[in-house]
């Protein structure tokens, strides 16, 4: 795993050219809506997707993490079908029903059974290495395809492919230091449950953050988003948790009132656990911030995983249930 996330900067690089050479081609109606379904490593790319574009894309990008997709997807929807192995149960019978809408379908996959139907059914679809054993380590593929999709497609400019060049370059310059940072994290976490908070805008990297620990350290976490949190789980700090560790992910473009939100949380909390620390994101723009949050998490999550003396690639219970499900 940590060879995997070492490679990160340079996926990022290798996606962009192969989705910059993909072949999408313009859909017969016009398209009102964009709706993403993916579980996993594929799924979470499609909800950075969602928070990097919506200050461009003048369309709505929905995201679905199901076996179903919702009524409105129809023959006025791009509709992407995206599953690293291609097999992923849900996304297949998501996809099924996709066909039926009449949307424009795209598919990215290293190949399986959803990259046989694609092209049984004259579908464009983009094809990932498939030499990478685990796909929560392939969300530089996921998340760039889907925005040279989008870029081919004339919903985003050319800006969105340049910033995640510039990440490219600048996490490759910064490894070592991202590296070094997120041993101390890794230490800080150790023995604690971590509880992760961050501004809407963000929500993706937290949820990323929670997805890694749960799988490379094999242990539980949970994620809240400023301002919603304010709403009700603030209540929730009223007593003594020792076991509990706080993590901050701000960023120094935050929206003016959530960085106020964000001390005062800082100070409550401060009130019900020793262990609080704020991290900041690098980056000129929103995907270059959130790119580097993405190093720096993925790098914590294995380190916490050593220190914890657990295998990061190991997935066994996930392999148990999809065996009792073949069962069914």
């Amino acid at each position: 795993m940590d060879k995997m996330i070492s490679r990160f900067p340079s996926q990022l690089l290798e996606a962009l050219e192969i989705g910059q050479n993909a072949t999408i081609n313009v859909h017969s109606k016009p398209i009102y809506k964009i709706y993403a379904a993916g579980l996993g490593g594929s799924g979470i790319g499609a909800t950075f997707v969602s928070e990097f574009v919506r200050d461009e894309c003048k369309v709505p990008y929905l995201v679905g993490k199901g076996y179903e997709i919702p009524k409105y997807v129809d023959e006025n929807t791009l509709a992407i079908a995206s599953s690293y192995s291609g097999n992923t149960e849900e996304t297949l019978n998501a996809f099924g029903q996709m066909l039926k809408t009449g949307a424009k379908i795209v598919v990215i996959s290293s190949g399986g059974k959803l990259i046989e139907l694609a092209k049984e059914n004259n579908l464009d679809y983009i094809l990932l290495p498939d030499n990478w054993s685990s796909p929560r380590a392939c969300l530089g593929y996921s998340l760039v395809q889907q925005l040279c999709i989008l870029n081919k497609l004339g919903f985003i400019s050319d800006e969105a492919l340049t910033q995640v060049k510039k990440s490219s370059v600048t996490l490759q310059e910064t490894q070592k230091a991202i590296d070094e940072k997120s041993q101390r994290i890794a230490s800080f976490l150790l023995g604690k449950i971590p509880v992760i908070y961050t501004t809407d805008r963000m929500e993706a990297v937290a949820i990323r953050f929670r997805q890694q620990i749960n799988e490379n350290a094999k242990q539980l976490c949970w994620h809240h988003v400023v301002p919603e949190m304010n709403h009700n789980e603030l209540v929730g700090w009223r007593s003594r948790y020792e076991d509990v560790a706080v993590l901050f992910l701000r960023n120094e473009d935050d929206y003016a009132r959530n960085k106020v939100r964000m001390d005062i949380n800082k100070e409550i909390v401060n009130n019900y656990t020793d262990s609080v620390i704020e991290l900041y994101s690098v980056g000129g723009s929103t995907i270059e911030r959130a790119l580097y949050f993405v190093h720096l998490v993925d790098w914590t999550s294995v380190h916490l995983a050593k220190l914890k003396g657990v295998d990061p690639v190991e997935i066994k219970v996930i392999d148990y249930l999809k065996s009792e499900l073949a069962k069914q």
